[in-house]
């Protein structure tokens, strides 16, 4: 599983990217997680507001900043 977080860098990117890494510690689930700041690979997957949640090239959310439970329930689904 690949996971990109897409966002400038700004403090609600890098708290989405810590709370997905806590989610997938919680779940023991494996996965890849990718910073994304290049604008013009942001707008590639439609998103106009970041920070946004990428799972497996598919856009799951963007924002907000997910909370850990929140992502959990999100890789429950997958």
């Amino acid at each position: 599983m690949i996971i990109k977080i897409l966002g400038s860098g700004c403090k609600n990117c890098t708290a989405l990217k810590e709370n997905t890494e806590k989610a997938l510690k919680e779940t023991g689930i494996k996965a890849e997680v990718i910073k994304v700041q290049d604008m013009k690979d942001i707008v590639s997957y439609g998103v106009m507001q970041t920070p946004a949640l990428v799972i497996d090239e598919k856009v799951v959310s963007f924002g907000k900043v997910l909370k850990s439970n929140e992502i959990i329930k999100i890789l429950e689904k997958r």
